[in-house]
């Protein structure tokens, strides 16, 4: 496959002709499941910002105007942290079961626990930036700042620099350019458009695309677009089995993703634990931090140069 040219739209993609991933171990479909931790990076009177974040809580839109704090979502993000990242951490751990943290520099800063047990715990790390900042709205010294600034913070939180890049709203027109620039990234998760990793050119450097799944995302739960933890996990059931039957032909990668204030609370957790038992039944999935995606898909499948 060729890397596609940067900034140009690929309507074609692998197309019929999907390459063979070779999982490890012929598995028929690798399973990435990514936690997301945010809470205390999102906008908040507190920190000076205009209004408090409400999005993928479940706090009442339009009820508090803008100016004024809204405790309801604030402390819905408190629980996040507070309890729903330690119900969810201490299944994965449990289970002895890969994880990928999209961290939030600033949540970390703020949460020295949870810190700790991502040292400890050596999860994969993909940096979700620094606070809630949308990319697309700054100038290209402001992007590059912020890009600098969320990675030098979790360095100095955590020990180590995250290996992938996912930007927490949509990245702009030079975020791509931007982290390949400052270096150090196997990977960004910065596209929805395929169920394989693929090479894309950036200023004439191949660079390696592990898509995020905003589908298979517990945010269907906060956006009501599912009511309950038990369709969250018809909905991952379902992809789960059809990836599962296509791997027999074909093998993909199956993304999840969670957040610790949504499938951290009791009504929704069961959710994720029952599909972890569906996928305990299947002993032919490869279940991977993104980052081990990204170093298979580099020795497996290298860009093929013009």
């Amino acid at each position: 496959m060729r890397p596609t040219p940067n900034g140009q739209r690929d309507f074609t993609g692998y197309g019929r002709n999907r390459p063979d991933p070779r999982w490890p171990g012929g598995a028929r479909m690798a399973l990435v499941i990514v936690l997301n931790v945010e809470e205390g990076a999102e906008p908040s009177l507190p920190d000076g910002d205009a209004a408090t974040e409400i999005a993928l809580t479940d706090g009442i839109f339009g009820e508090v105007p803008a100016g004024k704090r809204d405790f309801v979502a604030e402390t819905l993000f408190e629980y996040g942290s507070r309890v729903g990242f330690w119900r969810l951490h201490d299944l994965f751990v449990e289970r002895g079961l890969p994880l990928t943290i999209n961290a939030c520099a600033q949540a970390l800063v703020r949460n020295s626990e949870i810190a700790r047990a991502i040292r400890e715990g050596k999860f994969d790390l993909c940096c979700h930036g620094d606070r809630f900042l949308r990319q697309f709205n700054m100038n290209e010294d402001e992007e590059r700042n912020a890009i600098a600034k969320a990675v030098q913070s979790l360095q100095q939180t955590l020990g180590r620099a995250p290996l992938g890049w996912q930007s927490r709203y949509s990245p702009s027109e030079r975020t791509r350019a931007l982290i390949v620039e400052h270096g150090g990234f196997l990977y960004d998760a910065d596209s929805y458009a395929d169920d394989l990793p693929y090479w894309v050119d950036v200023a004439g450097k191949a660079h390696l695309v592990v898509p995020h799944s905003f589908t298979n995302n517990d945010n269907r739960l906060a956006t009501a677009k599912l009511a309950t933890g038990a369709e969250f996990y018809e909905h991952l059931a379902s992809a789960f089995r059809v990836l599962h039957a296509e791997g027999a032909r074909s093998p993909g990668m199956m993304t999840v993703s969670l957040h610790s204030r949504i499938s951290g609370q009791p009504a929704r957790f069961e959710g994720i634990s029952r599909f972890l038992d569906l996928v305990a039944t299947h002993d032919d999935v490869w279940i991977a931090g993104r980052s081990e995606i990204a170093q298979h898909w580099m020795a497996e499948h290298p860009p093929v140069t013009p």
